[in-house]
This record gives structure tokens, sequence and C-alpha cells, in this order.
């Protein structure tokens, strides 16, 4: 597939995050779909695009069919990740997805480049875990990868876990063939191509041996790199004090019938107390 224009990605980026706002609104995904495809410029070729996405939802339930039968269009990286959102199997949100491609369209649509686009999806599959073996080959299929990159992607794909990620990029930057030449180690033989920046290398040197997620946080302060979108966590997540108090009549209720079925019911608890003297009206007068 070729790079699209520049407000392709810009009415991509609209169209992901207006199907997210929507989705939490509980709006059916098929009108939404119809919807957004009134408000998308004409000009472009998303409005097509929402057509056979409807299509595909209504005949199958999920926008990654549609979406891989225009690979022409949507890139396999972007595929891919809806694809892992709407498995079953998977506990991956797609209102997780639907970020991570907002902030991969919207990047796109800012001049990215290479480094800066492979950080970001690298750092999307380990975060969500995702599956490195399908979605190192999505990534390299990318237009915006030339010969060098694709070869390098598909190399890393089997060394992951053998070599440290910071390693990858900084054996590959000019910052290394720099040291190298300065302390004249560099080979006779002409070198791989180098594919990240000096400033890439400084930084990948500096995380060497370190958690990979301290490399993209550095990376994203530095270089400015887009930040992957993180699932909320479940110590968010608080329950309404009704439905809690409901839970819990429904947890004692279980608990009195599972004493009954054993023959051990004790409903002394929910007698009442009878009244002491002290209690008593005029009590000690």
């Amino acid at each position: 597939m070729p790079v699209l224009d520049r407000e392709e990605y810009i009415e991509q980026a609209y169209f992901f995050r207006t199907f997210l706002e929507r989705l939490d609104e509980d709006l059916p995904s098929q009108e939404i779909l119809e919807s957004i495809k009134e408000e998308i410029l004409t000009t472009t070729k998303l409005p097509l695009a929402l057509d056979v996405l409807r299509g595909e939802m209504l005949l199958n339930g999920r926008l990654c069919e549609g979406m891989a039968h225009l690979a022409h269009y949507f890139a396999p990286f972007q595929t891919f990740v809806m694809r892992q959102s709407e498995e079953d199997r998977n506990k991956f949100d797609q209102r997780v997805a639907l970020q991570i491609l907002e902030r991969e369209a919207r990047y796109r649509s800012e001049s990215a480049n290479p480094a800066g686009l492979f950080v970001y999806q690298f750092e999307c599959i380990s975060r969500n875990r995702l599956g490195y073996d399908k979605g190192m080959i999505a990534i390299a299929d990318d237009p915006l990868y030339d010969a060098h990159w694709r070869e390098w992607i598909m190399r890393a794909r089997l060394q992951l876990g053998a070599i440290d990620f910071a390693d990858m990029i900084y054996f590959r930057s000019e910052f290394f063939d720099e040291e190298r030449r300065k302390a004249g180690t560099a080979p006779d033989t002409s070198p791989p191509p180098l594919l990240f920046s000096r400033q890439e290398g400084r930084i990948a040197k500096a995380n060497r041996g370190k958690d990979p997620l301290y490399l993209f946080a550095a990376l994203q302060r530095q270089l400015g790199y887009p930040a992957v979108p993180r699932s909320k966590s479940q110590k968010d997540f608080a329950l309404h004090p009704q439905l809690e108090a409901r839970i819990q009549r429904l947890e004692k209720r279980i608990q009195l019938l599972e004493s009954d079925a054993k023959g051990q019911l004790d409903l002394s608890e929910f007698y009442a107390k009878p009244p002491t003297f002290e209690d008593l009206p005029d009590a000690g007068t």
C-alpha cells in the first residue's frame, strides 16, 4: 500500500477518536459509522472506507474484517490492533485499541519518521501483550518503512529476548558509528544502513541493561514520540453504593441458604434482644 496523504491521516485520527467517544455514549456501532461518514471530508477516501466497515459490521459484527479488505488504505498494524481487540479470548480493550489508532494516525499526519513510528508500534505490542510474532510482521509491512527497515524489523523479531532492545537501537544508530570511528574500530567493509539518529543512539546507550519502559519514556520526553495509551487500572473501578449494598444482601442470602442446606441455620442474630432494666422507662426512679 502507498503512504497516504496527510489529510487522510487527519481524518482517520478524527474517525477513531469520535468512534470511541460515541461508543462511550452507548450508541450502536452501525449508527456511529453512518453518522461519522457525514462528517468526514468527501475529498478523502475515508467515507468509502466507512461504507465497507459498516457493511462488514452488519455482516460479521467486526471492524477488523472490513479493515483487512481495505489493505490498500488501512496499514497492516492498524488492522492487527483492531483484530486483537475484537478477539473473544483476548483481554485487550477495544477502547484502548481506538486510542492507539487515533494517536498513531495523528503522528502520521505530523510527518512521522520511521524510527518514531516503530518505537510507538513496538511499545503498543509490548505493553498490551498483543504478540510479538504477528505484531512484528504487521509492523514490517507498513509502507513507511523501506527495504532496510523491513529487513531489520524481521531480524529483530527473531532476536527478541536474546538481545536487549536498547542494544538493537544503539548498534544501528549514528551515535554508535560515530563512537567506532573515534575509537578507530570501524570495520573496513561498509556498515549496515544506520536506521536511528545520533540522539536516539545516545538515549539507547544510556538505557542499556534497563527496563525497556525507561527507554520508551526517555524517547517520548526527549524526542516527542507519541505516548502509548494505557488501560485503566482496576483500582480506579468503584461500584455504585446502592449496587454494592444490594450485592452484600445477596451474599448474605446465599450464606443463609447454604447454612440451611447443611442443617446449620442459625437465626439468632436476627432475634430482637429483650430490653434490659436500664432500657425500661422511668428506670432507676
